[in-house]
């Protein structure tokens, strides 16, 4: 009872709340290159692959940063990694705002996706760590950081861009960073106790050894599964701003369509956390799945402003639970003390499927001048992880309580 109370006490929700704020500005680095994508093709006179590149640069430099970062939470702290990922993030911004050729503008998005990475995996497996019975809600809650601040600054940002220009937002966003991020990271100074790491740690062992799986399989299985949903999950996400802007509607139209989806990803991400408590993760991230499916198919007839409206909402109320899914999945099964570097391994495969696909949709543009074959490969890759997620879910046996 003690080391119940100790994990899912006062001070774990506090933990939550001031995680919640870090991720909503330091996940920002994530969102501003999509905000910016028309206009700096229109200032290097570029096509639209080429134009996607520097976001596929920051979803590189974040896949490898949850997983490097994550490793150094292990080893120094979550207050040490975010202090130091807030220097880079804000030295990639002004690298980006002085930059003039594109391939300096790319290299700088490096360092902004490596040092985002810091707010997204490496956060929701440290505050993985401080619950047991409301693990699920509690990582769904941390990881709406990434969509609120995708919902917020986009809209927030868009009145700067068009009066001042993309430099200026970035110039914005480096002080940012700075001003908020490493104060708040002062107060995650606390790691841990680890008796209560052992704890979680062994009830995690008893779970594994109900699967068929060996935690490597499982984790690599998860890695691929991650790559699929998200390069489904990419093509809205990347590009909707742009489609906007083709079909003639406008870049601040093509924001607040962004705004709405991840709205309602924030919805789906709380009530995916609750739903994981009940049925655990494997289950809720196969719901998820499906319902992403079914969002991508009704985008294809959809071409009107008001259809996209809605289809946008419905896109993000589907498939806003997916990611966290995965960090519940590894910390049901796999020990606390690898958790920054388990669930950061995770979260990489799941960033370099958002960077496969934000790249191949643009390819896909370029070859056929259309985004309908882009939704269609899309929806061929959202199959293959339903596939693999099923596959999970018959190996598994039946899923033991929460609380031993």
């Amino acid at each position: 009872m003690h080391d119940r109370i100790a994990l899912d006490s006062r001070a774990s929700w506090l933990r939550l709340g001031v995680s919640l704020l870090v991720g909503i500005v330091g996940n920002v680095g994530m969102w501003a290159v999509i905000l910016i994508m028309p206009a700096m093709q229109a200032e290097f006179g570029i096509d639209r692959a080429d134009a996607t590149l520097p976001y596929t640069v920051t979803m590189v430099g974040f896949a490898l940063g949850n997983f490097q970062i994550g490793r150094a939470v292990d080893r120094f702290g979550m207050a040490v990694a975010l202090t130091g990922a807030a220097i880079l993030i804000a030295a990639g911004y002004g690298l980006a705002a002085a930059s003039g050729s594109m391939i300096l503008l790319t290299a700088a998005h490096f360092a902004i996706g490596f040092g985002t990475a810091a707010s997204f995996g490496p956060l929701i497996a440290d505050v993985s760590q401080w619950f047991l019975k409301r693990r699920g809600i509690a990582v769904a809650l941390v990881a709406s950081g990434n969509y609120l601040s995708g919902a917020i600054w986009p809209v927030a940002l868009s009145g700067l861009l068009e009066s001042d220009g993309w430099r200026a937002v970035y110039l914005f966003l480096a002080a940012l960073t700075l001003a908020v991020v490493i104060p708040l990271a002062l107060l995650l100074r606390r790691g841990l106790p680890e008796d209560l790491s052992h704890h979680t740690t062994r009830i995690a062992a008893e779970r594994a050894a109900t699967t068929g799986l060996s935690p490597r399989a499982l984790q690599w299985l998860l890695a691929l599964a991650g790559v699929g949903c998200c390069v489904a999950m990419s093509m809205p996400q990347v590009h909707i701003v742009a489609y906007c802007v083709d079909l003639g509607f406008g870049q601040t139209v093509g924001a607040e369509m962004l705004s709405l989806m991840l709205l309602g990803g924030v919805a789906s991400r709380v009530a995916s956390g609750l739903l994981a408590d009940v049925l655990g993760g494997v289950r809720t991230l196969l719901i998820g799945s499906a319902l992403q499916a079914v969002a991508l198919v009704l985008y294809l007839p959809s071409a009107g402003l008001t259809s996209l409206y809605v289809v946008s909402l419905i896109f993000g109320l589907s498939q806003g639970g997916i990611v966290p899914s995965y960090a519940v999945i590894v910390r049901e099964y796999l020990p606390a003390r690898e958790a920054g570097a388990r669930v950061g391994f995770v979260m990489m495969a799941t960033i370099i499927g958002m960077a496969l696909g934000g790249w191949m949709s643009g390819w896909i543009y370029d070859l056929t001048g259309s985004y309908q074959i882009a939704f269609v490969n899309g929806i061929a890759w959202n199959l293959l992880n339903l596939g693999i997620v099923l596959m999970i879910l018959l190996r598994s046996r039946p899923r033991l309580p929460a609380v031993a």
